[in-house]
């Protein structure tokens, strides 16, 4: 059965970010769109903790629950939340299109609840050399985060709104219990 997810992010950049797992063993497919940010590439990468009680700066580290050092996506050597880089074209806007093999929705390993953050700068991908290289691929600041959390497949939530709950005859006056109901 497959899993589901979203990241709604907020602060300097906006976005919505779709996760889809079609089996507990099988890659994450991350989709979406992120706006405001500058042109260019940006570090994206799965957090610690789902924390946003002091913005994005309550997240904590990247999701590195092996101790490895930062890295690239395709690196065996990384961070599990280590997702790289998202491009932003001239219009601020970086589609999301990632297909990754350490992420999970499910398990002891699992992504759900822990933060989602877009950095200011490039992922060095842990290969440029400067102090933080191999910890968060020096990519500066932390411009727009959200918490991933489980959702529904989208296809079967409209299917659900397509089929009427309340069966009721027109222009019948709802009473109390009836009225509550609707909602």
């Amino acid at each position: 059965m497959a899993l589901f997810a979203v990241a709604v992010l907020t602060g300097v950049v906006t976005g919505t970010i779709h996760f889809i797992q079609e089996s507990p063993t099988s890659p994450v497919v991350v989709r979406g769109e992120v706006r405001g940010l500058t042109e260019g590439l940006h570090g994206f990468h799965v957090h610690q903790s789902g924390d946003m009680t002091n913005g994005c700066s309550s997240m904590g580290s990247h999701y590195n629950p092996f101790g490895r050092n930062h890295g690239g996506p395709t690196d065996v050597n990384r961070h599990v939340g280590d997702l790289g880089n998202i491009i932003a074209g001239a219009d601020g806007i970086a589609k999301v299109d990632i297909t990754d093999d350490q992420i999970s929705l499910s398990g002891k390993y699992s992504i759900l609840g822990r933060g989602l953050v877009v950095h200011a700068d490039e992922d060095d991908l842990g290969r440029g050399g400067f102090s933080d290289s191999l910890t968060t691929g020096h990519a500066g600041a932390r411009v727009g985060c959200g918490i991933i959390g489980e959702t529904t497949d989208d296809t079967q939530q409209d299917k659900r709104l397509e089929t009427p709950t309340n069966t009721r005859k027109k222009n019948k006056p709802l009473d109390g219990l009836e009225w509550l109901s609707v909602f």
